[in-house]
């Protein structure tokens, strides 16, 4: 195992200026069930949250990232036997933050296992495709795990944003 959250979070900071959470124009949150319908949820969250902030030609990338990496969340990083009733306390939180120039999609699980994209030629396959995608429509990508009571880890994607994205000011949290 071996890899220490620096070596995890480096893509983040590679060739950008320092990220200060305090400098976060916009911030939006929303907590997600252990249920498939979830994904769902997080999508229009997403689509409802970039409609107010205007990321320009991304926005359908970081819909698709965002589809994604719940959807993994979801299948892989909840063990069998988690309760996926609605009663429950939502194991999954999805944030989005944005600065003037760049959005970060990040979405929090129970797990502590590293997410692994599959290597495969098989584009027609119906699973194992997630972190290909995510790769693929992010500029990086990379996860972090978590200490303290919460445990588990935040997998992240990050976009740049060719126009600046307005300053809106405010948290939005679902």
């Amino acid at each position: 195992m071996g890899t220490n959250g620096s070596t995890m979070l480096e893509p983040l900071r590679r060739g950008l200026p320092p990220l200060d959470p305090a400098a976060v124009s916009n911030a939006a949150s929303c907590a997600l069930p252990a249920r498939y319908e979830a994904v769902r949820e997080a999508r229009r969250f997403t689509r409802k949250t970039l409609e107010q902030w205007e990321p320009g030609e991304r926005f359908d990338d970081i819909c698709l990232v965002v589809s994604e990496l719940v959807t993994n969340a979801l299948r892989h990083a909840l063990p069998s036997d988690t309760p996926r009733t609605p009663d429950q306390d939502p194991p999954v939180r999805l944030h989005l933050m944005c600065w003037r120039t760049r959005l970060v999609c990040a979405v929090r699980d129970p797990s502590d296992d590293t997410p692994v994209a599959r290597e495969s030629d098989d584009f027609s396959a119906e699973s194992g495709r997630g972190l290909f995608l995510v790769d693929s429509f992010s500029d990086s990508w990379g996860w972090h795990p978590l200490a303290g009571p919460l445990g588990g880890k935040v997998v992240w994607a990050l976009f740049g944003l060719d126009t600046p994205a307005p300053d809106r000011g405010g948290e939005i949290d679902g």
